[in-house]
């Protein structure tokens, strides 16, 4: 399966409501103060910056998107069900990542 493929779906389920929320992703949105509409705006627009796809059970993707507060959404496509995973969402810094939200930090 392309790895584009996974992200038709995540867009497909995010648009359809076929989205699983883990726990973990509730968690932190309600500790960061991020939004339900947020993240499915982020996995609908986003743009892809990393994959993963040694994760189980669904190689998941890394999604960013730039807005007045920009976003970072880890999401899986189970593509026999045409469902989304959200597994975590949080804001990007600069302690983690370069100016352009984007590209991760070199650990020292």
């Amino acid at each position: 399966m392309a790895e584009d493929e996974h992200v038709r779906v995540l867009r497909d389920a995010a648009t359809k409501g076929r989205v699983l929320w883990h726990q973990h992703a509730l968690e932190r949105l309600l500790a960061r103060g991020i939004t339900r509409a947020e993240v499915l705006s982020t996995i609908g627009r986003g743009e892809v910056i990393e994959r993963y796809p040694g994760d189980r059970p669904f190689p998941s993707l890394l999604i960013h998107l730039v807005g007045d507060l920009p976003l970072h959404v880890v999401a899986a496509a189970d593509v026999e069900t045409g469902t989304c995973h959200v597994i975590t969402v949080y804001r990007p810094d600069l302690d983690h990542f370069e100016p352009d939200l984007k590209t991760r930090r070199k650990k020292p």
